[in-house]
């Protein structure tokens, strides 16, 4: 039907008729048919052009190459001439269909696509040959042909050494059936991989008998890193040699190489991945600067340090220097680390752990230019390491200047090079002796607890089987024997051979060349902890020096018996030494929480011990550790504090009575003396810190300073105005009638309760040994030759005895003497009438405690000052009671 309305096509129509469409299509029509044929067909030529020459499979294109009547590639026989001769005759009767193309196992390179025969067509192979000319030809095998190739043309030589060409060279070896660990035929047990597996089955069915199952391999592992500099280039270039010292390596190691691959690298170098049975081994050359670095992992549990000669010897081919015509010394850096994840024990047993000292000091660090190892034995009861080292950044010391006679501007000065090595020495993984600062560590360790005994005659050795304290003890003329006890005799016969200046005591008057030989020496050969538990040994030592491993790593230090037979062990007045490890920080968590538990333990024993009275820390920073090392002296009887806090020149004196001088003239103590002692008396603010977060926190650490928010109410003599008391004179008429001057003391302000009073002057006091004072007393003083009477120290003793107190260290012998205008504050026997105390009180538990930092510390703040101990008011007279100053 036509349409009546054509001009308005979306015009209005009849609703009862349907909308006419025209005959005559208005453009192209296309039969569906058609167009799916076209597309089908297209498809199969492109298929039929990728197959001729797309990068495809050889063991497809082949048949279809045939089926296309399209010349087949040149076939050649692979390695053997005659079989090619023999692949070029049946090369045309071959049905191709038959062709077995598959992966010959030669040396592999990345997939590319390549030309075959000249011809338009191409392959895509996985794996081909590539000849010393850069040929490459792509493995195939034939039924009867064997092992054949299809040679292809050679290669375009290209710029970038990525790429494969003839710039790249490559090794590639496999073995064929490799046994993984646990998973071989001949085992004698199944391999369990499940996670949280057991070791056996046993008890799993009814009690039926089950296969042993071996556990998951640990995941852990051992990893080597070795720079080597100044090596032959024509070797660091050469695939084949560096090849064969990586086989030998791996072979010398005792582990199994699976497959190898190597590059020859454009200008120069070589890169090389081993895989091995236990993990790879790798490495990469510069021929010109005579380096390479060396990688190698394995997970098996042989170690790999051992080898690490063997590696030098292989891959350490000298170059020649130029000029001189002589070899280059052969620099060689190295890193061991453990890998992986083992069980805390296992991790702390081995002696290589990377938190032993022996893995930062020696194995782990690159920057530690020199490591020789000098003795690894494994002995019944411990591990012994001696090394050698040399840091980077190292220059020669003093001594090392005199031996080389180095003029104050050589240049020799700033090189490592002509740096004598520092020996180190390890007991399981321990480091115990640093060759270079040894004997500011052992004089440390020593001294202070010597001359904290007033006579030390009798003294024992826990450990210490190096010789160097035997040797600082045996320096005491006063000392009459000495038992060593030393669980380890290999200890004693190794420091003996390889650090002998430990136990040298050739220098010392009337004793042997060793001091192992003194005829006061007593060396016993037993476990110390256990062998003072089963003697009960009762007063016999007047000093006992536990010179053994930190407490973190002797359970025995926790173990109230064996503390309680080693005190009972001293003389009533003995001294107990024992080094405690490294200094604490002021970050610490609460010592019995954080990582040196233990010590805090041992101090705890201490403490609850009944035979100790008087606990002191002490740390020393030049024993050559990378922290100062931490040190804890013990006394049985307080009077030890006397010489404890002893001055300067009190300690220099003991030091030139009791140790006197050497055969070689020379100074018998090289660090300790006064002055050292003197640093000693006071802890670092670490300790007091940890101490306060003991639980309940300890009564003194609220008085670790002056309290800021109270007043300082002070004494100005020179001010009046400024001054807040007045001193008023008096006169007081004595029992005998006569009378004397005197003064008072008055408040001109109202001063609140807890405020400091004269805080400057109390400070100002100064302080008197019992032993000054007594040397200054009595008929020896009483006349003065030429004189008669020395009226002047009559006096002196008087005002000591009038207005000086004893210390709140009981047992140190000291006494405070107050100078200002505290002095003339009037003393009451009546409490109700005094209104001023010490600023610390009393101690709840009495006296103070056995060990207290903070006491330690503010030991001159508690014996001066004084505050208010309730309101003053203005115009009230200063009243100290008469009990100020007693415990």
């Amino acid at each position: 039907m036509v349409n009546n309305n054509q001009n308005h096509p979306r015009g209005p129509r009849n609703d009862a008729m349907l909308l006419t469409i025209d005959a005559v299509p208005k453009g192209y029509s296309i039969d569906v048919r058609v167009f799916l044929a076209v597309i089908t067909t297209t498809m199969a030529l492109a298929f039929t052009a990728g197959v001729m020459i797309g990068p495809t499979d050889p063991k497809l294109v082949t048949p279809i190459l045939t089926f296309l009547k399209v010349p087949l590639p040149e076939l050649y026989a692979l390695h053997e001439p005659l079989v090619m001769a023999k692949a070029k005759a049946i090369k045309t009767s071959i049905n191709s269909s038959s062709l077995n193309i598959e992966a010959a196992p030669a040396r592999k390179v990345a997939e590319e696509t390549i030309d075959v025969s000249g011809s338009s067509t191409s392959k895509k192979a996985k794996e081909v040959i590539i000849s010393a000319s850069g040929e490459i030809a792509v493995a195939v095998h034939h039924h009867d042909a064997g092992d054949i190739i299809i040679k292809q043309p050679r290669r375009t030589p290209t710029d970038h050494v990525a790429t494969l060409g003839y710039k790249i060279k490559e090794v590639h070896v496999n073995i064929d059936a490799p046994i993984l660990e646990g998973t071989g035929d001949n085992v004698p047990y199944e391999r369990d991989i499940s996670y949280n597996n057991i070791s056996h089955h046993e008890g799993r069915s009814g009690g039926k008998d089950q296969p042993l199952l071996r556990d998951q391999s640990n995941p852990s592992g051992q990893h080597l890193l070795v720079d080597i500099r100044n090596i032959e280039a024509a070797f660091l270039n050469s695939e084949g040699r560096l090849a064969e010292a990586m086989l030998e390596s791996v072979k010398a190691g005792g582990l199994t190489m699976l497959s190898y691959h190597c590059h020859s690298l454009h200008p120069a170098g070589v890169s090389c991945v081993g895989v091995l049975l236990e993990s790879h081994i790798s490495f990469h050359t510069w021929p010109e600067e005579g380096v390479i670095t060396l990688d190698m992992f394995t997970t098996s549990e042989k170690p790999l340090l051992p080898l690490l000669p063997k590696i030098e010897e292989l891959f350490g081919i000298p170059r020649i220097d130029p000029e001189t015509g002589l070899e280059e010394e052969v620099v060689t850096l190295w890193s061991h680390e453990l890998r992986g994840f083992r069980t805390e024990d296992v991790r702390k047993a081995n002696h290589l752990d990377g938190q032993s000292d022996l893995a930062n000091w020696v194995t782990s660090p690159l920057d530690v230019v020199y490591k020789k190892q000098i003795v690894g034995i494994q002995t019944e009861h411990q591990r012994i390491d001696i090394w050698d080292v040399r840091e980077r950044d190292e220059t020669p010391s003093y001594y090392d200047g005199l031996e080389l006679g180095l003029e104050p501007d050589d240049p020799r000065w700033l090189s490592n090079e002509h740096t004598s090595p520092t020996r180190l020495f390890f007991l399981n993984g321990a480091l115990q002796v640093i060759s270079k600062s040894e004997k500011e560590y052992h004089e440390s360790l020593v001294q202070p607890a010597m001359f904290a005994h007033p006579s030390p005659k009798s003294v024992a050795i826990i450990g210490g089987g190096e010789g160097a304290t035997l040797r600082e003890v045996l320096r005491h003329k006063s000392v009459e024997n000495v038992a060593m006890i030393e669980i380890n005799e290999m200890v004693v016969e190794v420091s003996k051979e390889f650090m002998p200046y430990l136990s040298n005591c050739t220098d010392i008057v009337g004793s042997a060349p060793s001091c192992f030989d003194d005829s006061r020496a007593n060396v016993i050969f037993a476990d110390a902890f256990k062998y003072f538990v089963d003697n009960q040994i009762k007063g016999e030592y007047d000093v006992l020096i536990v010179d053994a491993m930190d407490p973190e790593g002797h359970d025995e230090f926790t173990d109230s018996e064996v503390i309680n037979a080693l005190v009972n062990s001293l003389t009533p007045n003995g001294v107990m030494a024992v080094q405690i490890g490294y200094a604490p920080s002021i970050l610490d968590p609460p010592a019995d929480k954080g990582m040196n538990r233990k010590r805090e333990l041992l101090i705890n024993n201490l403490e609850s011990a009944p035979g100790i009275s008087s606990i002191h820390i002490y740390e020393e920073g030049h024993c050559g550790y990378w922290e100062p090392r931490a040190f804890l002296v013990a006394c049985r009887d307080v009077s030890c504090r006397k010489y404890w806090y002893a001055e300067t020149d009190e300690v220099d004196y003991q030091v030139h009575v009791r140790i006197g001088v050497t055969r070689s003239g020379e100074r018998s103590l090289m660090h300790f003396d006064g002055a050292t002692q003197r640093s000693f008396h006071a802890p670092p603010r670490a300790w007091e810190t940890i101490y306060c977060l003991r639980e309940p926190q300890p009564f003194e650490c609220s008085y670790r300073g002056l309290d800021l928010d109270k007043q300082l109410f002070e004494y100005v003599p020179e001010d009046e105005e400024a001054s807040a008391f007045e001193i008023r004179p008096t006169k007081t008429t004595g029992e005998n009638g006569d009378v004397k001057d005197g003064a008072v003391v008055y408040a001109k302000v109202d001063i609140p309760v807890g405020s400091y009073i004269m805080p400057t002057h109390l400070a100002a006091s100064f302080e008197v040994s019992d032993e000054s004072i007594e040397n200054i007393s009595g008929e020896p003083t009483a006349e003065v030759e030429g004189l008669g009477r020395a009226i002047v120290i009559d006096d002196f003793i008087e005002f000591i005895d009038t207005y000086g107190h004893p210390s709140l260290q009981v047992g140190s012998g000291r006494n405070f003497v107050e100078i200002g205008g505290s002095l003339v504050i009037r003393t009451s026997d009546d409490a109700n009438e005094a209104n001023v105390r010490r600023w610390i009180p009393n101690h709840p538990e009495g006296g103070r405690p056995k060990y207290s930092p903070v006491y330690d510390r503010h030991r001159h703040s508690f014996d001066v000052f004084l505050v208010a101990s309730r309101d003053i008011k203005a115009g009230e007279e200063i009243v100290k009671p008469l009990s100020l100053w007693e415990i």
